[in-house]
């Protein structure tokens, strides 16, 4: 693509990215196939090409955003599938990001959206300011309808979507240090995070179960928190950097008591983000080379899983499960096989789904910002889903789950809550009906190379 960007302009370290992101487009179209919003409005505009174009004119002309470009920008899921199936290698998900700090800047939104993204901003990244606005969402759910009608839909899309029974609390005491059971053979540091420890902190929990039982000590330090992703694809980059900076020194000082293998994350959008710190504080000369030494140590749970030798599983079972790919996990970080390897390896009988690579409609706060858009994305996901049949439903994103759960009849999980159980650990909330195919292992059967197919053999 050519640009006409001025030498005073290119003079600015991110309009000079931009212009190296834009001159990699060759129009091709690939990218259209694969864009959801693109699959359900035919509006190029709502493609990545589309955006790109828009995107493009408003950096070369030092245009403010219009509400053409906040309407089409603020519709991008950043599914980044587009990146995925781009032959140029355009880098669409940093340009997008820059897009959405212009609209901030120089564009109002109507008021209704801006208390939404308010109200998401300032209660989603702190855990128990989090768990205090869900108790009220509760409460206020019967207001969703008056909302909805008053043009609050974002409003109305929050309190619908917050659970209905009491929040679960975790079993182990976060911030914290979790020996290895057995002695330790590796440490690691794992993301506690924010919104997923609130509405599941399951989790965690069998995060840690499961690493510690294969001898590996696991740390939550103090003074983590928010990886910084809800408000960066907000466009509140600098609160991002905050948020990473303040990531990166509480990492720091756990590194300090000892060296560590890995900083772990079990939320794949959280991962993407950890992953790209070294771009986001590039330019920060104090955290720069810092945080490209923490994003090179960042990594999903299952690509961790799948450099360890976990042994034989306990406990077979005969489960379908349906393994739902997160946007952020398999277009974001690139992790595709993971996951479904280490299912398989544990007994379970996994199969994909159609249209694997179409976003579930989440995105972080899109099911909120976008609710109409949302919906029809999540009900697409759970046809394609229902068609595999499954008895279970594995994923590695808390926000998937979140999105997916009420449109399907099979209960969803973390992909880790089903290795932790095969591998010993207690059951999964919400799969207590199918307790009784999961099947003890003998003891003197657990190191045989055919031991998943017997156990299945017997189980069925």
């Amino acid at each position: 693509m050519q640009t006409s960007f001025t030498l005073e302009q290119l003079a600015n370290p991110r309009l000079k990215e931009a212009d190296d992101i834009l001159r990699r487009c060759v129009h091709c179209g690939f990218c259209i196939a694969t864009c959801p919003t693109y699959l359900l409005l035919g509006d190029e505009r709502d493609s990545p090409r589309g955006r790109i174009y828009l995107i493009k004119d408003m950096l070369e002309g030092s245009k403010p955003a219009t509400a053409e470009v906040a309407k089409h920008v603020d519709r991008c899921l950043s599914c980044l599938s587009c990146m995925t199936t781009c032959p140029s290698g355009v880098d669409y998900m940093h340009l997008v990001d820059y897009a959405r700090v212009k609209v901030l800047e120089t564009h109002e939104r109507p008021r209704p959206a801006r208390l939404a993204r308010w109200l998401l901003k300032a209660t989603v990244p702190y855990a128990e300011r989090f768990r205090w606005s869900l108790r009220a969402a509760r409460l206020g759910r019967v207001l969703a309808g008056l909302f909805e009608r008053s043009g609050y839909i974002e409003l109305a899309a929050m309190l619908r979507l917050a659970p209905t029974g009491f929040m679960p609390r975790t079993e182990h005491r976060l911030p914290g240090l979790f020996p290895a059971i057995g002695g330790r053979k590796r440490r690691v540091i794992l993301l506690g995070g924010c919104a997923q420890k609130v509405l599941r902190p399951d989790i965690n929990d069998a995060t840690i179960r499961l690493l510690t039982r294969a001898g590996v000590e696991v740390v939550i330090p103090e003074g983590e928190g928010c990886c910084g992703a809800l408000v960066q694809h907000m466009g509140h980059e600098d609160d991002a950097r905050n948020f990473a900076r303040r990531n990166i020194a509480a990492w720091e000082k756990a590194i300090e008591m000892g060296p560590v293998d890995a900083v772990l994350i079990n939320t794949s959008g959280c991962g993407t983000t950890v992953k790209d710190y070294g771009h986001l504080l590039a330019n920060d000369g104090r955290f720069g080379d810092r945080a490209a030494r923490i994003a090179a140590l960042a990594a999903d749970v299952s690509e961790y899983l799948a450099r360890l030798d976990l042994g034989a599983p306990q406990r077979w079972s005969s489960l379908r499960v349906a393994y739902q790919s997160a946007c952020s996990l398999q277009h974001g970080q690139r992790v595709t096989e993971a996951p479904m390897q280490l299912l398989r390896k544990a007994g379970f009988s996994v199969t994909g789904i159609g249209e694997p690579h179409i976003c579930c409609g989440s995105a972080g706060t899109y099911n909120i910002l976008q609710p109409e858009l949302s919906a029809q994305l999540r009900e697409r996901k759970a046809a394609n889903i229902a068609r595999a049949k499954p008895e279970v439903v594995s994923s590695g994103n808390i926000g998937c789950m979140t999105q997916l759960a009420p449109a399907l009849e099979a209960p969803i999980v973390h992909t880790i809550e089903l290795l932790d159980w095969a591998y010993g650990g207690p059951c999964p909330r919400g799969l207590e009906r199918f307790e009784g195919r999961m099947s003890d292992v003998p003891l003197g059967r657990r190191a045989e190379p055919n031991a998943s197919q017997a156990m299945r053999s017997k189980a069925g």
